[in-house]
């Protein structure tokens, strides 16, 4: 890939490698503490608590077999509102979580690294007592899954889904040649201090991959109001994380039902370097390519997503 399509790949993976969107629906009767908002305007809201006192907003909607949804960077639960309404109307119970310094869950002053982001998935599992999981993470998201197989043996879970993943790594390294150079990340966080708005807003287009992909503006609209939610600091952190955390090893300790969607028009987490190099770390996992899709496929490409979601969770 030549030096300027890299660096615009990596602009996308700002407003996309570890992504996503929003749910919204009737949720069952939360199981943690009550805690009315400022931002809720006095509703009830469900918070847990994690390890090291981080409170956590999280969704839990419908009954069943449960799901367990983690975002992409810079998003929060809402980004899977579309998949959450559908699959718990399907008799599902669908739970989605706002990671730490996202969302409405509280800006701890530390925590953003993959050992901790594990912990609070431990957390969640933990707390909400749940068993026979199917995880579904998005980009870097998918970050946070593999660290809780090799850290907390994936506890809970049954099954998991990974879309359009950063992993196995990123960054250049000398067995990772096919990488992104560390002065081009470094330039483009330079770049993203200087005018966040414009470089999330500019890069809504190709992480929807539009116009090939059918979408409004008040959808990226709506994406990039999101993403501005999140903190200069967090942003930072995270991706600096997630572009040189090798997540090699942690792939190796799968030994679950992995199922891997991609589209083939990703340009901020390219198929070549993410999905079928982590598809090939992981025994007897299942890769399945969408066309024409790009990064942000649970929003431009729901409707199969749901239903390849449905058919697997129940499978």
């Amino acid at each position: 890939m030549h030096r300027r399509a890299v660096l615009k790949s990596v602009f996308s993976t700002f407003a996309g490698a570890g992504l996503l969107l929003s749910a919204r629906a009737a949720s069952a009767p939360p199981r943690e503490m009550q805690t009315p908002t400022s931002k809720t305007k006095g509703q009830p809201t469900s918070f847990l608590t994690t390890s090291d006192g981080t409170p956590l907003f999280y969704r839990d909607w419908g009954a069943g077999s449960p799901l367990v949804f983690l975002a992409p960077w810079g998003l929060h639960s809402d980004w899977w509102e579309y998949q959450m309404a559908f699959l718990s109307a399907h008799g599902l119970r669908c739970i989605a979580y706002d990671r730490r310094g996202h969302g409405r869950s509280v800006e701890s002053a530390a925590g953003y690294e993959f050992n901790t982001l594990s912990d609070d998935l431990s957390a969640v599992m933990q707390q909400l007592d749940l068993q026979g999981a199917t995880v579904v993470a998005h980009s870097m998201g998918c970050g946070e899954l593999v660290r809780y197989f090799s850290r907390h043996g994936g506890r809970g879970v049954a099954r998991i889904v990974m879309v359009a993943p950063i992993t196995p790594i990123t960054v250049k390294t000398p067995d990772n040649p096919t990488g992104v150079d560390s002065a081009t990340l470094e330039k483009t966080r330079e770049a993203f201090c200087k005018d966040r708005p414009h470089i999330i807003t500019g890069a809504a287009p190709a992480f929807f991959g539009a116009p090939k992909n059918t979408v409004s503006a008040e959808m990226m609209q709506w994406w990039t109001d999101m993403l501005l939610q999140c903190s200069m600091k967090v942003l930072l952190e995270l991706h600096r994380v997630f572009t040189t955390t090798d997540f090699r090893p942690d792939l190796r300790a799968i030994s679950l039902p992995t199922l891997i969607i991609q589209g083939d028009c990703d340009t901020s987490t390219p198929l070549e370097l993410t999905g079928r190099r982590t598809a090939a770390l992981i025994p007897g996992s299942q890769l399945r390519v969408y066309e024409n899709a790009a990064h942000g496929l649970p929003i431009t490409h729901a409707d199969r997503l749901n239903h390849d979601l449905l058919a697997y969770a129940s499978s």
